[in-house]
């Protein structure tokens, strides 16, 4: 489809908050929406042309993804930073946990100077994302003998069963996860929100199309510049918002010249504008896998299942305390099991420990105005002063180990592989961990929201950027601080607060 030449809102990426924001701008009113996307966009789920990788809810995709990587920040370890470049984003790719997190997360939010967040005004966004989404429990016949194993493993381990993990004011437990799966299917953003405006003449959605930079003049975005595949196109616009995710939209600023000034000249960019937030707070949640052999029970039990079920990977999570923990809870602990998606051969049988109060942060540079080249990403996963996210870890992988070796759980799963049984004083765990950890898919935080007054923040509280009258952000980047969450559903919540703000 053709690029316009202008539109009243230019949404650049249609990502779980992207796709959200361009259907709720166009079902509501009458201004013209253009929706840009890097990746492409298959249209409707009805019409059939989405690729079965993207929709089987069954396994994580491998396609579609930007090829963000660690470099040598890790070395020898290279870490891909996945994600999705196609229509819904990461909503398209994920592992459908459609999880809320704490009270405290969005209260806390609030309490840094962003009117509007907190979780009792957040709480009806969080109900019409799920709706829409489709997201539900699924029921106990649905869950999986290894997951149903885990859940009761977990309950002796004095983690106890719980029915709703959105329960934001519930800081133990665990349950299977609320999910935005339909009968297998991974139910996206771009299948809820823009499926059913898709033929209304104010919107128009353009695949293919990534954002090179923003056009700035007087206070203002006057044009978009894409990096079309016949060279540069300009769109003018009267309102931008910019939702290309954690990596993508502190890209898109620096490129256009917002940012630190003294790194945009190093990068050989003219500043237009003084934000040095810009790529900084960068945080996700670290997380450790433990690894175990499985045993031949424990496959003829699954594929018992799998022969009248649908079987995913991923279906429970547990909110658990850390020794360290003072508020809320600070880990989740969940099992992943299933026919190996990544080899295509043998079975894979996992516990995740991930940190869900990560006191460490990074941050996004460039090194040029190349829209084709990958951003330096460093997380410096925990580098913070105190050694709390190593400790909370630690904590972690010892409760894994713990909800391992009940009688239940241990007769099916079989031998730990890794850290492996030689792993046992507190100093070979910090070390295990410290050699390998990495991301739990969740970054935020690095086009951070807060008063014009905090020089880290980028954009206000209703996702304005400071300094320009009619740019926003609007993704799981303006997060000053990560919620207690898988990010789907808060990142959702992003982009159906700031939608309904700009409505």
């Amino acid at each position: 489809m053709p690029l316009p030449k202008f539109a009243d809102t230019v949404v650049i990426g249609g990502g779980t908050a992207g796709a959200a924001i361009a259907g709720l701008l166009a079902e509501n009113s009458a201004q013209s929406v253009l929706l840009l996307e890097a990746g492409p966009d298959y249209g409707p789920f009805a019409a059939g042309r989405w690729p079965a990788e993207l929709t089987d809810a069954g396994a994580i995709p491998t396609t579609h993804d930007w090829g963000y990587r660690s470099g040598e920040e890790y070395a020898p370890r290279v870490i891909g930073y996945e994600r999705a470049r196609v229509i819904g984003g990461c909503s398209s790719h994920n592992g459908c946990a459609a999880i809320w997190g704490s009270r405290v997360d969005y209260d806390g939010w609030a309490a840094l100077g962003n009117p509007g967040w907190s979780t009792d005004e957040l709480r009806p966004l969080f109900r019409a994302g799920s709706e829409r989404l489709r997201v539900r429990i699924p029921g106990q016949g649905q869950i999986t003998p290894f997951q149903s194993t885990t859940l009761d493993a977990a309950a002796e381990a004095g983690i106890p069963r719980v029915a709703d993990l959105n329960n934001l004011d519930e800081n133990l437990g665990m349950a299977p996860s609320p999910a935005n799966i339909v009968d297998g299917i991974r139910w996206n953003t771009a299948f809820a929100y823009l499926d059913p405006v898709r033929e209304r003449a104010n919107l128009t959605i353009v695949g293919n199309s990534p954002c090179d930079r923003l056009e700035i003049r007087s206070g203002r975005v006057s044009a978009v510049v894409v990096a079309a595949r016949e060279g540069p196109v300009r769109v003018e616009a009267a309102r931008i918002i910019v939702a290309a995710g954690t990596y993508g939209s502190p890209s898109i600023l620096l490129r256009s010249g917002i940012g630190d000034p003294s790194e945009l000249r190093s990068a050989g960019i003219a500043p237009a504008l003084d934000l040095p937030g810009v790529g900084r707070n960068l945080h996700d949640h670290p997380r450790v896998t433990l690894s175990y052999a499985g045993t031949r029970e424990l496959e003829q039990m699954m594929a018992a299942f799998a022969r009248d079920h649908w079987m995913p990977e991923e279906q429970t999570i547990a909110k658990a305390q850390s020794s360290r923990c003072v508020s809320a809870f600070d880990l989740h602990i969940y099992p992943v099991g299933g026919p190996d998606a990544s080899t295509r051969i043998g079975w894979r049988w996992t516990l995740e420990a991930a940190c869900m109060t990560p006191r460490s942060r990074g941050a996004l540079t460039i090194i040029s105005a190349d829209s084709n080249a990958p951003p330096l990403i460093d997380h410096r996963y925990l580098s913070d002063p105190g050694n709390e996210d190593l400790r909370v870890l630690a904590d972690g992988v010892a409760l894994a180990r713990e909800i391992a070796a009940k009688p239940a759980l241990s007769r099916l799963i079989g031998s730990e592989i890794s850290p492996a049984s030689g792993i046992v004083t507190r100093a070979q765990l910090e070390s295990f961990v410290r050699a390998n950890c990495w991301h739990y898919y969740h970054p935020v935080g690095t086009c951070m929201m807060g008063p014009a007054s905090d020089r880290a923040a980028v954009v206000d509280s209703r996702g304005r950027i400071h300094g320009l009258d009619n740019a926003y952000v609007a993704d799981a980047s303006i997060m000053p601080v990560i919620p207690r969450a898988n990010t789907n559903i808060p990142a959702l919540v992003v982009g159906e607060r700031i939608a309904r703000w700009l409505l």
